[in-house]
């Protein structure tokens, strides 16, 4: 596969596609068994609250990798993503409900670089707060 987005398509400010990833109990059960992290405050709402939490929480790697589906969806190639990191800034907390718990998913190229690659800026945003800071994704394109 290759980018669907050619460099010369893009400048800085180019906006992609927001999306809205929803993340109920049954998505933290599915996460922890892909993952093997089967940590009590991901699944245990008793032990999620002894120890300061105000409930379960979501992985933080399932929240940066949701975050990430922004950027792999706008190129059309996983493969595209040369570089990607995010600090953790704030729980997703997931209630015990049908509805769970919404991040909700916006990006914007922040830099042109060499070699056909952007740096992607994401914001990622839960209960008016984001949740994730410094998401930036370098990707090369077309």
């Amino acid at each position: 596969m290759t980018a669907k987005i050619a460099y010369a398509d893009v400048e800085v400010g180019t906006e992609l596609p927001a999306q809205v990833f929803r993340l109920t109990r049954a998505t933290l059960v599915e996460y922890a068994g892909a993952s093997g992290d089967f940590n009590p405050i991901h699944w245990n709402e008793k032990f999620a609250k002894e120890v300061g939490l105000p409930d379960v929480i979501a992985h933080g790697m399932l929240t940066m990798a949701e975050a990430a589906r922004v950027v792999t969806d706008w190129t059309g190639d996983p493969g595209a993503v040369v570089e990607y990191g995010v600090r953790f800034t704030k729980p997703v907390v997931v209630p015990n409900d049908d509805e769970g718990a919404t991040v909700e998913v916006s990006g914007k190229v922040a830099a042109k670089l060499d070699d056909n690659q952007v740096r992607v800026d994401l914001t990622a945003m839960f209960a008016g707060q984001k949740v994730l800071g410094m998401s930036r994704a370098v990707v090369r394109l077309a």
